[in-house]
């Protein structure tokens, strides 16, 4: 098995809905604002080459949105998913899956793309992988998700034919272990893989940033704040006895981490690259 990190870019949310009630004199100490109070996060997505399987998780924002949309988000950066996957002599109609966290838009993104007048699969040799629970939570969103759900990301996938639903705590045929959230949305995916002697958890919307480590510091667009904090706290434990390395998404800086016990609670131990490992 491979592993290889895919930068595809930056993109700006506001600072106080990313760490919810936590003051901004706090948070902007490890993630500064601009003078919109906006914060700049990546979308580092995770590629896993394993036999004849080549699994992409999650696509980031795509382009297919107009001006006004990203006007918001205001993506940035010299990264593309297609350059990152041509560092590594891929392409993207080699990806035989994609394994979608869950279906905010800046995870679903890029996995439709508009042709013409036509939306269609981005990979079009892949399956696309979400679980029952999450599309269906998905396709009938509550208003506080609304828009964080967009139907042209979402259901052309079903039309195309290439939708799968993850079963359980195992992803396919794989030794990939799925494990789930539930208080950033409903039953967010994250995979568990052990690679080189390690085992890699990517962190989706679990841990967004190294900021994020402290339990009370939940963004504000998570559903279930207190679930979030519960799991988080059962996660961080996990992760301090087995020595679990965390792969950030979005964190702008930081690609991976270990956690340790300190006399504030489990802190960040180590920073490195995936390439490091």
């Amino acid at each position: 098995m491979n592993l290889y990190t895919i930068d595809t870019g930056f993109f700006k949310l506001d600072g106080g809905a990313m760490f919810g009630v936590v003051p901004k004199s706090l948070w902007q100490r490890t993630n500064p604002a601009d003078e919109n109070n906006l914060c700049t996060w990546a979308n580092r997505l995770l590629l896993i080459e394993d036999g004849k399987r080549l699994i992409l998780v999650d696509t980031a924002l795509g382009d297919k949105q107009d001006a006004k949309f990203f006007g918001h988000y205001h993506p940035h950066g010299d990264d593309t998913l297609d350059k990152s996957l041509a560092k590594y002599g891929f392409h993207r109609d080699d990806i035989t899956d994609v394994f979608l966290t869950h279906l905010h838009f800046d995870h679903c993104g890029g996995a439709i793309k508009r042709e013409g007048d036509k939306l269609i699969p981005a990979f079009k040799n892949a399956k696309y992988w979400s679980n029952e629970s999450h599309w269906e939570w998905a396709t009938n969103p509550n208003p506080r998700e609304k828009a964080s759900f967009l139907k042209e990301n979402i259901l052309p996938i079903k039309e195309s034919g290439q939708l799968n639903f993850v079963q359980g705590n195992q992803f396919d045929d794989t030794d990939i272990v799925v494990r789930y959230a539930h208080g950033h949305t409903e039953s967010m995916m994250l995979p568990q893989i052990e690679y080189k002697g390690k085992t890699i958890l990517y962190m989706a919307d679990l841990l967004p940033s190294v900021g994020h480590i402290p339990l009370p510091y939940v963004m504000s667009y998570d559903v279930r704040p207190l679930v979030t904090m519960q799991e988080r706290q059962e996660y961080w434990r996990e992760a301090v006895e087995k020595e679990y390395i965390l792969f950030f998404e979005h964190d702008p800086i930081n690609e991976c981490c270990t956690l340790h016990h300190t006399e504030k609670g489990i802190r960040v131990k180590d920073i490195f690259k995936l390439s490091d490992i």
